[in-house]
């Protein structure tokens, strides 16, 4: 019971950090039907980002701060993170997609895979090709549950990722703006027509999208403890596996395509490892994760929560 909540956690804190990002390129893909593969270098930027904010106010890889101390300094990394990736994503939007609005989606895609490779190699330029380390923040810190050892990071991992997911959710479905939103990915240029600013409401949500992706890179690193300028490629990969599983252009479904893709992925790769004293296990995750893919489209195509339009 204990290895089985054990490896249930650590899939739901993968799993959370999934759906974040699921959530980004649901929220581009529901007004432009773009899929941004620049949310690979924003979350590589977010982590950076924090780790240099972090860094101004004297909080280095040595400082490991303890309790409320450390939790302070996580949402701080985190805000840090998401102002950064969200600024940086109204640039991208601004500079690299809406000249080619009307360009064939092939030229967006080219763009954003460009875009991604700018910002991975500058964050290489400017920051180096070594690892950057972060502070331990609450990562010592453990619970027993149901005989498994859980972390308090890990907890906080999750919760922190289900309050920015329930943030977007109360956005979108509550809000005013959430209406201009919603009106605007159903009809763009009906929405135009009725006198709503959609310039302004993309570039919201390439800010939201973008903010989401980079608070997402800074949890990833505060859980394994390291940044690297290549960090973002795997993550944001099975993001977009987690938010074509859930059924893109579907909130829910990010999130929940990302829950359970972290979930399946840790269960399996524990499981298998321990049954084949570690010949199979984590260095097959990523395998998992896309057969899980490859089953649920090959089944249905438009994911679990995916609605069928005809194009």
């Amino acid at each position: 019971m204990g290895q089985f909540v054990g490896f249930l956690v650590n899939g739901l804190t993968l799993g959370a950090i999934y759906a974040l990002i699921a959530l980004s390129y649901t929220m581009v893909y529901g007004i432009l039907k773009l899929i941004n593969f620049a949310y690979s270098g924003l979350f590589t930027l977010g982590a950076y980002a924090a780790i240099w904010g972090l860094g101004v106010v004297g909080i280095t890889n040595g400082s490991n701060p303890i309790g409320l101390a450390a939790l302070a300094v996580l949402l701080l990394a985190v805000a840090i993170a998401a102002i950064a990736a969200g600024v940086s994503g109204v640039v991208v939007e601004r500079v690299a997609y809406r000249p080619l609005r009307s360009a064939p989606l092939l030229a967006l895609l080219i763009s954003a895979l460009g875009v991604s490779l700018v910002i991975q190699n500058g964050i290489q330029a400017t920051a180096g090709s070594a690892p950057k380390f972060l502070p331990d923040l609450l990562g010592g810190t453990a619970l027993r549950i149901a005989g498994a050892r859980i972390t308090v990071l890990q907890l906080v991992i999750i919760g922190v990722s289900v309050a920015l997911m329930g943030g977007l959710w109360l956005l979108v479905n509550r809000t005013s703006f959430g209406l201009r939103i919603r009106a605007t990915a159903d009809r763009f240029m009906t929405a135009r027509l009725m006198g709503i600013r959609t310039d302004r409401v993309v570039a919201l949500v390439f800010f939201l999208g973008s903010a989401l992706g980079g608070a997402a890179g800074v949890l990833y690193a505060v859980y394994y403890g390291t940044a690297t300028f290549t960090m973002g490629y795997i993550p944001s990969i099975k993001a977009f596996t987690a938010a074509v599983l859930g059924g893109i252009g579907s909130i829910p479904g990010a999130v929940l395509g990302g829950l359970l893709l972290g979930v399946v992925e840790s269960l399996a790769a524990g499981y298998s490892g321990a049954l084949t004293n570690g010949k199979v296990g984590a260095n097959y995750q990523d395998v998992i994760a896309f057969l899980l893919l490859i089953g649920v489209l090959t089944l249905r195509p438009t994911g679990l929560l995916g609605e069928r339009v005809t194009r």
